[in-house]
């Protein structure tokens, strides 16, 4: 055996040693025992493996990727975030506060405005004369020292119920009863404002009650309620469509027949205020004398043009019973129809001027025709409404015609279109009509059942006649 060599050169280096111990080794040969192998084909679970060695490499670059199809991910779904309702107690406290806040706020404006051009100035005095005539808006008869102020002024009543017919759509989307078809939430939105603007009509009351002023809390409690009831119903009834779902339960003749009433109503009162328009524009230098007549000034003047604007849609409902021939009221024992003019003296109002001089002859025959042309326009929409509601006709027909509507809706639309029409126009008669104290003026308006009675019966004929011609001459509409 060779022994170990000496370290080179007497190195301390291990690598040196380690190196020099290695080339000192002698080469012994091994024999082992060796067998021969053979070599057998892959079997078909190791295909894969041998598939896997003959793939190609694809060389993948920004053009490749661009090449391929976008896949979009669904993303991770989160939880449904909790909407926060506003209790209905507080949604409709602040709804309601600020309805009369902005209806309530245009009164005292025109009011101070004057008081103050008139010498009359004064924060106290605006906001207490301006909440009188809120409250007359509301219908509240105020009682003073020549008798009791009840005739309200229909156009401020008209802002009233729109300003609450939106805090009733605001309430019901506050709750989250928006869209939701559900007329229970409708009724109590709507008792919920009318209950709290009862209780602000009544400390109004109380805040004008005074020497000179006496209104009953009690009284404008009921009429603050009922207003404010009817305007937010309407506005919480559209907001949860609960509107459609009535309509949509209503047999379809009585749906029909009470909105043609709705339309009738709505074609008399626009003729009745195009034939007050144009007599007072006829009689435009009668109102000017009128405006003149007052030594108060430029805000006396301007007050007495506001406070005829005010009652212009009281003129309209007058006009519309003046048409179908009841007529109206100025004052105890006089009356103002087509065949009979009997008046006495009356106050100096611009609005007043379009009063008929007497009796309309020949031309009032003409006037007659409107309530009449109206209901006929009414029945007619009546039945091109039905027609478009009809299902296309049968298979052997010609393409894209519908069936014709059934008599019994287009007669039983056109009947029904009568009493809708009476009722609206007599509740509208009732409104606009008032005592002005408890002299001569203590009658002012239309009588509301004679005016309720006349037009459905005019409309009722009239509707019916014109559903008819519409079903017999108008096309039938194509799908």
């Amino acid at each position: 055996m060779p022994s170990t060599p000496d370290r080179p050169d007497d190195s301390d280096d291990p690598f040196a040693v380690a190196e020099a111990a290695l080339a000192a080794r002698e080469t012994v040969p091994v024999d082992r025992p060796t067998e021969a192998m053979t070599v057998r084909p892959p079997t078909p679970d190791e295909a894969p493996a041998g598939e896997a060695a003959e793939r190609q490499t694809v060389l993948v670059d920004d053009r490749v990727l661009a090449d391929r199809e976008t896949v979009r991910l669904p993303a991770q779904r989160r939880p449904a975030e909790r909407v926060r309702r506003a209790p209905l107690p507080i949604a409709a406290a602040f709804a309601t506060l600020w309805a009369a806040i902005t209806s309530y706020l245009p009164v005292a404006a025109v009011i101070g405005l004057a008081r103050t051009l008139e010498g009359q100035g004064g924060l106290a005095g605006a906001a207490h004369g301006g909440l009188a005539g809120w409250l007359l808006g509301h219908g509240v008869p105020i009682g003073t020292s020549t008798g009791p102020l009840g005739l309200a002024p229909l156009l401020l009543t008209v802002l009233i119920a729109a300003r609450l017919a939106r805090a009733g759509l605001h309430v019901t989307r506050a709750i989250g009863a928006r869209r939701s078809g559900s007329v229970g939430d409708a009724l109590l939105v709507a008792f919920a404002i009318g209950l709290g603007y009862s209780l602000l009509g009544s400390v109004a009351a109380l805040v004008v009650d005074n020497r000179s002023l006496d209104v009953s809390a009690g009284g404008a409690a009921i009429n603050f309620f009922l207003l404010g009831a009817a305007g937010a119903l309407v506005g919480s009834l559209r907001g949860t469509d609960a509107l459609r779902t009535m309509a949509r339960r209503m047999p379809r003749v009585l749906r029909h027949g009470l909105r043609t009433g709705l339309v009738a109503a709505m074609f008399l009162l626009a003729g009745g205020a195009a034939v007050a328009g144009l007599s007072l524009a006829v009689g435009g230098g009668t109102a000017a004398d009128m405006i003149s007549a007052f030594r108060t000034g430029v805000a006396g003047q301007a007050g007495i043009v506001l406070v005829s604007l005010a009652y212009g849609v009281n003129g309209t409902v007058w006009a519309a019973a003046y048409l179908l021939g009841p007529g109206f009221a100025l004052g105890t024992g006089s009356v103002i129809r087509l065949t009979e003019v009997t008046v006495g003296p009356l106050p100096t109002l611009p609005l007043l001027a379009a009063l008929p001089n007497g009796p309309m002859g020949a031309s009032g025959a003409l006037l007659l025709a409107v309530p009449v042309l109206a209901g006929l326009a009414a029945g007619w929409l009546l039945t091109r409404r039905l027609a478009r509601d009809q299902p296309p006709a049968a298979p052997g027909g010609k393409p894209g015609e519908r069936v014709d509507p059934p008599w019994a809706q287009v007669i039983g639309g056109g009947i029904l279109a009568g009493p809708a029409a009476g009722l609206v126009l007599g509740v509208l008669g009732k409104l606009s009509g008032g005592p002005l104290g408890d002299g001569r003026l203590a009658t002012i308006g239309p009588d509301p059942w004679q005016l309720a009675l006349v037009a459905a019966a005019v409309v009722g004929v009239a509707a019916t006649l014109g559903a008819a011609a519409a079903r017999v001459f108008a096309p039938t509409p194509k799908a």
